[in-house]
């Protein structure tokens, strides 16, 4: 029974809470409101994928947000001054695939632990992003069929829908079917064994560390269609609760390693309390204690891997 409760017993508070804000919170079942909030949680969830990819690796990636919104202001640039929407996204991705991999080298070449070197290129990040836009967010009357990746519905389903699903499943697929997701948890277990095992742990760590960015590209990408604009500081908001997620997922189906359905579901519960409170009429306030409430819990649960992590050479 433990077993089980340890597996699955935040994924039950979750349908507990569900049940709560359908009861108590005003239209919260409308089908209107329970889309909205998978589509607003959407960013948050992709960010804090990629966050699990470097988690994964035993590397801990802070820049994560504001490699996006450097992205968002690189995408919203071209985008604005009448680009391919295409070039545009190739950018976007590009981007943020290539800072991961900044990271990468910062951990794996000048051997400088993760927490810091990311901080680093967070603040990297952050300067350019206010140097490409001059601090003046990029908006206006942009291509449809840019839009339409943030906007859009195939089949009366929003397409943030669908590229959220479609990445939580590529990520799944590629750490249990694939032998790179199996060397990728085999570093992230226990690297010297994996080492001894023939894996290059620096290569699977890089790799990790760039996936984290590229998820961050893509998700700025979504970012900057669904909203038409692009801040500097676009995505700031998002990174305690992405991380938050990531670390609500660690406690439900494969406990103490990011996971995920763990990422995913973590990501929605977050989503769902902050949109039931607002429904109910609670101060916006109680949500931000809420959510220092679930990082604590969370990582008092995980506290190993992120030390792990953190601080790795």
């Amino acid at each position: 029974m433990h077993g089980w409760l340890g597996r699955y017993g935040t994924c039950m508070a979750g349908i507990i809470l569900f049940v709560f804000f359908a009861l108590c919170a005003p239209n919260f079942l409308s089908v209107l409101n329970l889309s909205n909030i998978v589509k607003q949680i959407s960013f948050m969830a992709l960010l804090g994928l990629g966050f699990s990819m470097a988690l994964l690796v035993s590397e801990l990636d802070l820049s994560f947000a504001n490699i996006c919104s450097l992205c968002a202001v690189c995408v919203g640039w071209l985008v604005h001054t009448g680009h391919d929407p295409a070039l545009a996204v190739f950018v976007g991705v590009l981007v943020g695939t290539g800072a991961g991999l900044l990271n990468g080298f910062l951990v794996t070449g000048l051997r400088i632990p993760s927490l810091i070197a990311t901080l680093a290129t967070a603040s990297v990040a952050n300067g350019l992003s206010f140097m490409v836009t001059d601090g003046v967010a990029f908006v206006g009357q942009w291509d449809s069929r840019f839009l339409w990746l943030g906007r859009g519905a195939v089949f009366g389903v929003p397409t943030l829908i669908i590229w959220l699903l479609a990445a939580n499943l590529v990520a799944w697929f590629m750490l249990k079917q694939t032998r790179l997701g199996f060397r990728m948890l085999a570093v992230g277990e226990a690297s010297e064994a994996a080492r001894l095992a023939g894996v290059n742990v620096r290569t699977i760590k890089v790799i990790g560390l760039a996936l984290s960015g590229l998820a961050a590209g893509i998700a700025a990408v979504l970012m900057t269609s669904s909203l038409a604009s692009a801040a500097p500081n676009s995505a700031a908001d998002l990174m305690l609760t992405a991380i938050a997620a990531v670390l609500l997922g660690m406690t439900m189906f494969e406990p103490g390693r990011a996971n995920v359905p763990g990422t995913l579901v973590g990501a929605i519960i977050i989503g769902m309390l902050g949109n039931g409170l607002v429904l109910m009429g609670v101060e916006y306030y109680f949500q931000d204690i809420l959510l220092g409430v679930i990082i604590v819990a969370s990582v008092a649960l995980s506290s190993s891997v992120l030390k792990k992590a953190a601080f790795s050479l």
